[in-house]
């Protein structure tokens, strides 16, 4: 018996340095080296890049991209988590599979697409151009994009949840007269709140990071449709501004990592209340 308890602890002491091993090569050294590369100019330097006039305005089209996108997601997310684990019908699981598209694509792949769809030789390009309405090369293309290759993250976030608390509180309250509004706010959002905030956070922290995509939608004019991202890229290979595209990069960095840490730490204090 001691035997085996020492033989559990072995195999547990080794899959635990396995995996911090493999987490900290893959993820925490680049961090690590990231947070370096973009301070080790100094702090001056460090605000000079972040104030530059582009660096802002790309900031700010990553926020309207992003916050945008997220909205998007989280409406369709909801209506669409409901849809799988509430109802059966025919097409279910080819419904979900469609959902689950965007992670074994290629985000240039999806700019394409989304060229060939709405760009000026596109299906629906001349009908667009007519209505003085642009799509590539411009914000709302640059959504499309975004909204893609995030798009099953708020769905596998929350289905599960459904899934696992199943229907009879819900069948509950309609027996008891509540309307569908009244029974989604009472019932079915206190069930998925962590689930879909957790969706949420991972589908921001994904369109911050868009760049293929969005590289192929937004024509990457510099003031115009250059996200943080894009600019990163230039900064880095055109202009070889390095110091500056780290400190863009680590802003990004932080912005993503503080989201998952707080929506990690906050949701188990939230479920023992």
């Amino acid at each position: 018996m001691a035997k085996q308890k020492n033989g559990s602890a072995t195999v547990r002491f080794t899959l635990r340095a396995i995996t911090c091993l493999y987490v900290g090569v893959l993820v925490l050294v680049p961090l690590v080296l990231v947070v370096w590369r973009a301070l080790s100019p100094g702090l001056d330097s460090f605000v000079d890049a972040l104030t530059d006039p582009f660096a802002e305005h790309a900031f700010q089209l990553t926020a309207i991209v992003a916050v945008s996108a997220v909205l998007l997601n989280t409406v369709f997310g909801i209506g669409a988590s409901l849809l799988l684990a509430r109802y059966n019908f025919f097409g279910r699981r080819l419904l979900s599979a469609f959902i689950d598209l965007p992670i074994s694509i290629s985000p240039i792949v999806v700019g394409l697409a989304l060229l060939l769809v709405y760009g000026p030789q596109g299906w629906f390009g001349p009908a667009l151009a007519s209505a003085n309405f642009d799509v590539v090369a411009a914000v709302p293309g640059m959504v499309l994009a975004t909204v893609f290759v995030s798009l099953p993250l708020v769905v596998r976030a929350v289905v599960p949840v459904l899934q696992e608390a199943g229907m009879e509180q819900e069948q509950a309250a309609h027996c008891l007269g509540a309307g569908a509004f009244t029974t989604f706010r009472r019932i079915t959002l206190p069930t998925i709140k962590w689930a879909l905030a957790y969706g949420v956070v991972l589908s921001l922290a994904r369109s911050l990071g868009e760049y293929g995509a969005v590289l192929v939608v937004s024509g990457n004019f510099e003031g115009q449709t250059e996200t943080a991202t894009l600019r990163i890229d230039n900064l880095y290979e055109l202009t070889q501004q390095t110091d500056a595209a780290y400190a863009i990069t680590f802003v990004l960095v932080l912005v993503s990592v503080l989201a998952i840490v707080a929506i990690t730490f906050i949701n188990p204090k939230q479920e023992s209340e």
